[in-house]
This record gives structure tokens, C-alpha cells and sequence, in this order.
């Protein structure tokens, strides 16, 4: 089936909505959520054992990621419980649609590869040098004489960059193809021109993500800190990561039918809702 998109322009507040619902939504369905999430971690970490190519097949999975949690979100607000057949219904509609999902999830895997290996040449690879030394746990002095490079900044401003620029035309290029038929390019063009009439709202709601990150973070190295447990906040900072990114996820659903507004209740976006 498809639905009738119509292309909406909202006010920069909005963005501070879709977060609101986002918690929302997860507090309906906490458990499921958070399981549909670790679900797909675990299937990133599998495929990464997968030699040549399993990097490039976790990477393509992040579009499937996005779509499979709008669909989950679109399934809590009607009071049902979302599964992992979440992953596998844009693949069972039309043919056409299939193939659409199917080329979005590799140019995008092929994009990102593409920006790893421009950013690995512009810092000559000192990111991933520190990487390594943090995962090896080395000296507090290497960490910090690695840290220093020059060549880091301009490598991880690289990354940031056209990671930003890649995600805004994938940002609802799936749900496009899901629920509105539209072709890759197509989803790719309506996409990119959705976020630029709403770059306001987008613009506040990546902020307040930052800040409320920002705040959590710095607020529970302080206390645990101050505790003297520093190791324990460390432990808690990963699963807080991990609740904030599903609760992110469970967000983009209301980002979608904002901009496209195709048949979402009239009091979904009301700030009373």
C-alpha cells in the first residue's frame, strides 16, 4: 500500500517535540525496544566476524536500523508490541520496493567507507592509531601524545562533516521507499529537501540531543567521581548511551510524519499529547 506524502514545513519547536516523544514512545514499550536494539547490535557484532566484507555489511544495515524502528514506534503508538519482524518488513513488500532498500543500504554502506578512507588519508591514519591505544589500554602519556596530533583534529572534523552530509539525504530515504513507493532518488532528493525546509527543527533537536548528552555525562562523571568510583561511571555512562540511542531511534518516527504528515493523528505533535 502506499501512502500519500505531502511535504510539510514546521516550526523549529517541533524539534524539541520529537525528543519528548521519543521518551514518550520508549516508556510504552521500554523492554521491547530496548531489545530490538540489542538485537541489532548483536547482529553487527556477527556479521563483523565475516571476513572482507563484514564491516561493509554492518555499515549497510544502518538505513534497515532507522526504518525498523520508525516501523516499531508506528506499532507502540497503536498499542502493539513491536518484534524483529520490524527488520524484515521492508523486504516483503513489492519487488521494486525491495530492491530500493536493498541499494540505499549499500550506497550508503559504500558512502561511509568512502569517508573512512578520505578521513584516514587527511589525518594519516592517527585516529585510528589512538583507537588502538585506547583499546590496548596503554599509558596515560601515549594516549595523550597521540591525542595531541595535529593531524586529528582536521581528520575527525572530516569524518563529523561528510558524516553529516551523508545522513541528511538517507535520513528518511527508507521510510520514503516504505511507505511512500517512492524510487532511490526520489527518497534521496525528497530527504535532503525535507531537512533543508525543516534545518530549524533539525537543528534544535540535534542540539538539545548534544546538550542533554553533554549534561548526563558531566553530571555522572562528577558524582561518581566525587564518590571516588570512577571505573563504575564508566559502566553507567555505556548503558546510558545505550537508552538514549534507542530512545533517538524511537524519535525519527515523529520527525518523519511531521515533515510528511501522512495520516499521523492531528494531536500526535501537540504539545499536550
Amino acid at each position: 500500500m502506499t501512502m500519500q506524502l505531502h511535504l510539510q514545513q514546521v516550526p523549529a519547536r517541533n524539534g524539541r517535540l520529537w525528543i519528548r516523544h521519543g521518551f514518550k514512545v520508549f516508556q510504552r514499550q521500554p523492554f521491547a525496544l530496548s531489545s530490538l536494539f540489542g538485537l541489532f547490535l548483536f547482529a553487527g557484532f556477527v556479521l563483523m566476524f565475516i571476513p572482507g566484507i563484514g564491516l561493509l555489511l554492518t555499515i549497510a544495515l544502518l538505513p534497515l536500523l532507522s526504518l525498523g524502528f520508525m516501523l516499531a514506534t508506528h506499532l507502540a503508538l497503536q498499542r502493539k508490541t513491536p518484534t524483529a519482524q520490524v527488520f524484515i518488513a521492508p523486504f516483503r513488500l513489492t519487488p521494486e520496493r525491495r530492491r530500493a532498500q536493498i541499494v540505499l543500504c549499500l550506497g550508503y554502506a559504500v558512502a561511509a567507507l568512502l569517508i573512512g578512507m578520505l578521513s584516514d588519508w587527511v589525518d594519516g591514519g592517527s585516529t585510528r592509531d589512538l583507537q588502538k591505544l585506547i583499546a590496548e589500554n596503554a599509558d596515560n602519556e601515549a594516549i595523550a601524545n597521540a591525542a595531541v596530533d595535529p593531524r586529528l583534529f582536521w581528520g575527525v572534523a572530516v569524518r563529523l562533516g561528510l558524516h553529516a552530509l551523508l545522513s541528511v539525504p538517507f535520513w528518511h530515504a527508507p521510510a520514503l521507499v516504505h511507505w511512500g513507493g517512492q524510487g532511490v532518488a526520489q527518497a534521496l532528493f525528497s530527504s535532503t529537501l525535507a531537512l533543508w525546509r525543516n534545518k530549524g527543527a533539525f537543528a534544535l533537536n540535534a542540539l538539545l540531543w548534544g546538550a542533554l548528552l553533554m549534561a548526563l555525562t558531566s553530571g555522572i562523571s562528577l558524582v561518581f567521581g566525587l564518590l571516588g568510583l570512577p571505573q563504575l561511571a564508566s559502566v553507567v555512562l555505556m548503558g546510558l548511551g545505550l537508552l538514549l540511542t534507542t530512545v533517538f531511534y524511537a524519535s525519527l518516527y515523529f520527525s518523519f510524519v511531521d515533515c510528511f504528515m501522512f495520516g499521523a493523528p492531528a494531536n500526535l505533535l501537540d504539545d499536550k499529547a
